[in-house]
């Protein structure tokens, strides 16, 4: 009795953990291009922001785009730029 009832508990926590899923429904190629189109979108209004243009000798400086709060820090192959608000995220990497 003892092993079914370890068997049932055993079998709802494994239950239990595996609930809350993705909220995007599809895999492969078609969520990995809805993934990188609001990277996309940040990354022209960040380019396009003129209070996002790098301050001369800065190695780090932040703007506004929209609704997003951005922080850009130079690296050696650009700049990294994390922008974020509520709820979401988005990082991309503008080139030199």
């Amino acid at each position: 009795m003892r092993i079914v009832a370890s068997i049932a508990i055993v079998a709802a926590l494994a239950f239990l953990a595996g609930c809350g899923g993705s909220d995007s429904g599809t895999t492969g190629a078609a969520s990995t291009d809805r993934a990188k189109a609001p990277a996309k979108e940040a990354r022209a209004a960040f380019l396009a922001e003129p209070s996002c243009k790098r301050p001369p000798g800065a190695s780090r400086w932040g703007c506004s785009i929209d609704s997003y709060r951005c922080q850009a820090v130079v690296i050696d192959r650009g700049w990294s730029v994390t922008c974020s608000r509520p709820g979401r995220s988005v990082a991309f990497v503008v080139r030199r």
